[in-house]
């Protein structure tokens, strides 16, 4: 336990962040696990997909119970929130504390970009379940909220002994910076045609892995435990984790139904292993 307390911050005295830890973690790690077995959430290659990753012929594409929107529209949905909270955070939580800082820069930052990149960079061929959007919005904005609550929690409390921040920051540019070239790349892929359908990725990780972007995403989210060092953001950095692995891996069985030239070497998420 003592080892533990040299990274993180003890357990903060409220229900509320330590409950949502569990359940975020849980439920994260649940929506992963459907997505290997078949139950995605209705967004991008998968808005109109069946609820299965075989390479077998599918069915006809199910009507949403909420129906759908544009994937613009519902893209802006599932960032701006989280975002608008972030930026909220400079005023409704004013601080000098440096990782408190820190934790409201890299959260704002990253999700500015999303925002940016879907009304400047993504090209869009499809909708969006409602009732995904609706998922994914509440997850993004709750766990940037209670990241923040979490963070504030910590003020006047004694550091971790083993201070992550400096590693954070690294890790944090290195994974929005990845990210945001590899969805340039997915972008220009839309560009060299003009036409509104899929191809296999090319250039940069996707010679080896077919979501490179998810991989830097993943950089991204753990970067806000390093810079926090906080048990809610570990518990958020590990459900996301376990979504997107399950996510690449559906991702992966998608190209290779779609593709018959699909280059069996490349693997979803981590090169030559997975």
């Amino acid at each position: 336990m003592e080892m533990v307390k040299s990274f993180v911050y003890p357990p903060p005295p409220s229900i509320l962040l330590n409950g949502m830890s569990v359940v975020g973690l849980a439920a994260l790690a649940k929506i992963g696990w459907s997505e290997v077995t078949g139950n995605h959430l209705k967004y991008s290659k998968f808005a109109s997909s069946s609820t299965s990753t075989s390479p077998k012929p599918q069915p006809q594409p199910q009507k949403q119970p909420l129906g759908s929107i544009s994937s613009r529209n519902g893209m802006l949905w599932l960032y701006t929130p989280a975002f608008l909270a972030a930026s909220a955070s400079f005023f409704v939580l004013p601080s000098d504390d440096l990782r408190f800082l820190l934790v409201k820069s890299a959260l704002a930052l990253h999700f500015f970009k999303r925002v940016f990149e879907v009304l400047f960079i993504h090209k869009y061929s499809g909708g969006m379940a409602v009732d995904s959007a609706i998922v994914i919005s509440s997850s993004y904005f709750s766990s940037t909220a209670l990241m923040l609550y979490s963070q504030n929690l910590t003020l006047g409390l004694t550091e971790p002994s083993f201070d992550m921040k400096l590693a954070g920051i690294v890790m944090f540019v290195v994974g929005i910076i990845g990210n945001l070239y590899h969805h340039v790349l997915l972008a220009k892929l839309r560009n060299e045609d003009g036409k509104k359908e899929y191809k296999i990725p090319k250039g940069g990780l996707f010679d080896v892995i077919i979501c490179p972007h998810y991989l830097f995403e993943i950089l991204v989210f753990w970067s806000f435990f390093l810079i926090s060092q906080t048990i809610y953001s570990f518990t958020f950095a590990m459900g996301t984790m376990c979504y997107l692995i399950g996510r690449s891996y559906a991702t992966r069985i998608w190209y290779l139904s779609k593709f018959d030239d699909f280059p069996k070497h490349v693997k979803a998420l981590i090169p030559f292993v997975f």
